[in-house]
């Protein structure tokens, strides 16, 4: 088996993973004072491991909570600005929607003729979805590999889930 065989293999087994925890992470419900305590959840994460991270959270296009740790640039938040924009234009993870484009072989800006100055289809932003009512804002990390920052927003939105059950 030869090494692009096994990477779209490997890509496929992401697509299945990501897709997956997309639709178990479904909140009950989702106010401005949950986006706030996700974000603190966020850099309380990142500050306990010494990671130099940017957090956003938003609520519709309402930016609910933003800090950048130590270690971050103004670059970070044009990355947060960019994979927001695929969440909300694709309706999925940024981390998925590059997955989905790389397992097709194709590039995600050249496939959709979008500019990579305005679209970062990396992962780290995740739709915030509600029962019964879809996607409702977006939770993004910057500042890690991609797969880390998408992780790390994981592994918060599971936390806050369970919390607030």
């Amino acid at each position: 088996m030869g090494d692009s065989t096994r990477d779209i293999e490997d890509v496929a087994a992401l697509v299945a993973e990501v897709e997956q925890q997309e639709r178990e992470l479904v909140l009950t419900r989702f106010t401005h004072d949950d986006a706030w305590q996700l974000g603190c959840l966020l850099v309380e994460l990142a500050a306990e491991r010494g990671l130099g991270v940017t957090v956003d959270v938003r609520k519709g296009p309402q930016q609910v909570f933003h800090a950048a740790r130590e270690g971050t640039s103004p670059d970070n938040d044009s990355w947060v600005a960019r994979k927001v924009r695929v969440v909300e234009r694709f309706g999925a993870s940024s981390y998925l929607t590059g997955l989905r484009a790389r397992a097709k072989g194709k590039d995600f800006n050249t496939k959709h003729q979008l500019p990579l100055q305005e679209y970062a289809a990396h992962g780290g932003a995740f739709p915030v979805r509600v029962e019964g009512v879809g996607i409702v804002g977006v939770v993004t990390v910057s500042g890690l590999a991609q797969a880390d920052d998408h992780a790390l927003v994981v592994e918060a939105l599971r936390i806050h889930d369970a919390g607030s059950a």
